[in-house]
């Protein structure tokens, strides 16, 4: 099948790439320092990067939590930065009227965990023809995502990748079934690993979401193991001062060693 996500690692050594970036844009300056961290690692590590970082965090807890620059100033700072980098930029849209504009910007488009089961929003987004990645929601099974990828056929663009993120599970948990990945994968679509959100408490600390990121590397290493195709991971210099997600947020400086580590499993498993 002809599928941006499957080509990225169609090569002689079959990889994973990677999508990476902070939770959301909290200024040009520090989403630029990550941005560039993140190309000089998987240049070295030769891994394919797309670059993530929201413009609008619309599903915060509380109605009082940084949400982020907003759409256009969002999508001017991920324009300047994937101008100035030279790297792909994937970031998430809310709204189907917000598809052709994002599209102008975005190398790849994707759609929240919340709003996977919204119609016009798959449609809008698939509708640009550039690569969606739809985030599975946490409510929902690995087979439910086959109703997922037949709304985006219907469009008939055929570089769709699917997000596995965790599934809730009793109060403010998650857990990852990680037979999912060859469901999901056995569906006709490459799967990405999100290794953060998946260790996230919704609600943990009560006005927001706590974190356990101690177990990303854990979980990272199980999904390349199990057959992901790609991984997720949102990432920040001090996780601790992060203005969305830091609890499960990997520091930047670790990045290296947990992307090296993630590069000799998928050698050893082929």
């Amino acid at each position: 099948m002809d599928n941006f996500f499957f080509n990225l690692v169609d090569r002689p050594d079959p990889g994973f790439f990677l999508i990476a970036g902070p939770c959301v844009i909290e200024s040009h300056e520090i989403t630029y320092r990550i941005a560039k961290h993140l190309k000089k690692i998987t240049e070295q590590l030769d891994i394919p990067f797309i670059f993530k970082a929201s413009f609008d965090k619309a599903n915060r807890t509380s109605v009082h939590s940084f949400r982020g620059p907003g759409f256009n100033e969002g999508l001017t700072i991920l324009e300047k930065i994937k101008k100035d980098l030279d790297i792909m930029v994937i970031s998430d849209i809310h709204l189907p009227d917000q598809a052709q504009k994002a599209a102008k910007v975005l190398d790849i488009i994707q759609i929240p965990a919340f709003l996977c089961r919204q119609t016009d929003l798959i449609m809008a987004a698939c509708n640009t023809g550039k690569p969606v990645n739809i985030k599975k929601g946490q409510f929902l099974s690995p087979l439910d995502c086959n109703n997922i990828i037949n709304k985006a056929k219907e469009s008939k663009n055929t570089h769709i990748c699917i997000t596995e993120r965790g599934s809730s599970f009793g109060y403010n948990n998650l857990v990852v079934d990680f037979r999912s990945i060859p469901i999901i994968k056995n569906l006709g679509v490459p799967v990405v690993f999100d290794a953060t959100h998946s260790v996230q408490l919704p609600g943990g600390a009560t006005d927001s979401s706590a974190g356990e990121r101690q177990f990303v590397p854990t979980l990272s290493k199980a999904a390349i193991a199990a057959g992901a195709n790609g991984l997720f991971i949102e990432t920040h210099p001090e996780p601790d001062k992060a203005l969305c997600d830091g609890p499960n947020s990997m520091p930047l400086n670790d990045m290296k060693n947990l992307l090296s580590t993630l590069v000799a499993i998928k050698q050893a498993v082929g």
